[in-house]
């Protein structure tokens, strides 16, 4: 994963656009800047509905590492 990805629309445009039903990331700032392992915003089902969450993204490193 060697993109750099980044977040700059407001929150209330994201919930509406995704259809999410809980929001649990607070006052989610623009992030320019968004890079593996580090935290961003995901949308994954919880509790039977879409919720906006902060997770650390991107992929694991092997078991030698």
């Amino acid at each position: 994963m060697c993109n750099l990805y980044s977040l700059i629309r407001p929150q209330p445009e994201i919930g509406r656009a995704f259809s999410i039903e809980h929001d649990g990331t607070g006052n989610l700032p623009p992030l320019p800047a968004i890079f593996p392992n580090t935290a961003a915003p995901v949308i994954r089902m919880r509790e039977g509905a879409r919720a906006l969450s902060m997770m650390r993204w991107g992929m694991p490193s092997p078991a030698f590492a």
